[in-house]
């Protein structure tokens, strides 16, 4: 019985054609093995020229790019009584804000500093009131509550010193009480809306003692109560004016 095997054999005749064989299969592996170090190589010297850099940032820096860059507009600086604008020099911030049903108290706020509110804890209900030196901005007096008795109210405004302003707000109610000899002071002072006030009305007035306030200066502002348009349960919206007052000259 004779096994024949097909390729390279054993010797005899064809020894010539096995010592073919084996330099053909030495040289194969000779290249084989000579590109292996080509390929390591030629990897290295890649990795060496090429800087370190993860996935995730080559991924973003490719993406930052194609993306046009955000030009993003600077905080607007916040003004005195929180106006949008500041106040020209030699002028006086003001802003004054009636309450707002039960939770929202009335504020006066002159020169970036809380007169009356509920963080100054001296608002009362009735028509709030202060009167500020407009010579030097000194805060000279504060009310609250004066509604329950007309007469010490009058009193309070007629002692106002010459060169005063006075700013007033309603809290609550400011009507139910005002008699008449508080509503002709007020009156005298330039109020347009101090004998139309009904209960529960919101009403903020300013107003200057021994001078005159500029004609483009907003100087009072009314929100009567209507059960078909109320904000709150009972009360209407709060109102407010605010602006700039020029200083006197001394």
């Amino acid at each position: 019985m004779f096994l024949e095997v097909s390729g390279c054999q054993g010797d005899g005749p064809g020894s010539q054609t096995m010592a073919t064989c084996l330099s053909s299969g030495t040289l194969r592996t000779v290249v084989f093995f000579f590109a292996s170090i080509c390929a390591w190589y030629s990897g290295y010297l890649l990795a060496e020229l090429i800087p370190e850099v993860s996935l995730t940032s080559a991924v973003y820096n490719l993406r930052s790019i194609s993306e046009k860059p955000l030009l993003k507009a600077p905080a607007p600086k916040r003004q005195k009584c929180d106006h949008w604008t500041p106040c020209p020099l030699n002028s006086y911030a003001y802003r004054l804000l009636s309450g707002g049903g039960k939770d929202k108290f009335a504020k006066i706020c002159f020169e970036d500093e809380l007169l009356m509110g509920e963080k100054t804890r001296n608002i009362g209900r009735g028509i709030n009131i202060a009167i500020v030196n407009s010579s030097n901005g000194d805060l000279k007096q504060i009310c609250i509550d004066l509604t329950d008795n007309s007469g010490p109210m009058v009193t309070f405004i007629e002692s106002a010193p010459p060169k005063s302003l006075l700013f007033m707000v309603t809290q609550d109610d400011g009507a139910s009480r005002l008699k008449e000899d508080a509503k002709k002071v007020i009156e005298a002072l330039g109020s347009k809306q101090i004998r139309s006030i009904r209960f529960r009305s919101s009403w903020v007035f300013l107003t200057a003692k021994g001078f005159e306030l500029p004609a483009e200066i907003q100087r009072e502002n009314i929100n009567h109560s209507d059960s078909t348009r109320n904000r709150y349960s009972g009360w209407p919206a709060e109102v407010q004016i605010e602006g700039c007052i020029p200083k006197p000259p001394s």
